[in-house]
């Protein structure tokens, strides 16, 4: 079993897409856009990461 799985994606140049880790349930954002792209935590309203229960 893959340790992330993709549970939403939108665009097809400029992407962006949130994945989960299923160990941790911590929720993280790609963003792809042309050549370059980036990864990070999603974060709710108070700053800590959106964990999706396991």
């Amino acid at each position: 079993m893959d340790r992330f799985q993709k549970i939403y994606s939108q665009g097809v140049v400029n992407i962006i897409e949130i994945w989960v880790d299923r160990e941790t349930g911590i929720n993280y954002v790609w963003r792809k856009d042309g050549y370059s792209g980036g990864l990070t935590p999603l974060l709710d309203e108070n700053g800590k990461p959106v964990v999706t229960k396991i």
